[in-house]
């Protein structure tokens, strides 16, 4: 089971309703089970520098199965993931934005969200993944 184009399709209209609706352009990522983009989008004004960061987010939330905010918090020192961000060539955010998009139990892929705040962006993709 995997997120397919239409999934996506329906992730991203949601995020980007919401970044609308917030004022904040945003760069909006999806990947499926096996952490293959599958869509993303830039908004007009959205960062440029936030393309790799959203697809990154995405990544790493499917691939650990975890929110990236929440993989953050223990990825502090004294925490139990302290340096994860170093593993995996560099490729694994620990701020905001990333969260599993699960179906019926089941991890089916990922959204990752950069170019506002970590609020923003969590918020953001709260908003997609609550459209799957």
């Amino acid at each position: 089971m995997s997120v397919n184009l239409e999934d996506a399709r329906r992730v991203t209209t949601a995020a980007e309703a919401f970044a609308t609706e917030i004022g904040q352009p945003m760069n909006i990522a999806v990947v499926d089970a096996g952490g293959n983009l599958v869509s993303h989008v830039r908004q007009d004004d959205a960062w440029i520098g936030s393309v790799k960061i959203s697809i990154s987010k995405a990544w790493t939330s499917r691939a650990f199965n975890i929110s990236t905010k929440d993989l953050g918090d223990n990825a502090q020192p004294t925490q139990q993931f302290f340096g994860i961000h170093t593993t995996n060539d560099g490729n694994v955010a620990i701020f905001a934005g990333g969260i599993p998009l699960v179906r019926d139990g089941v991890v089916v892929g990922a959204i990752g969200v950069s170019g506002g705040s970590g609020e923003q962006d969590h918020s953001v993709a709260e908003a997609g993944a609550a459209a799957l």
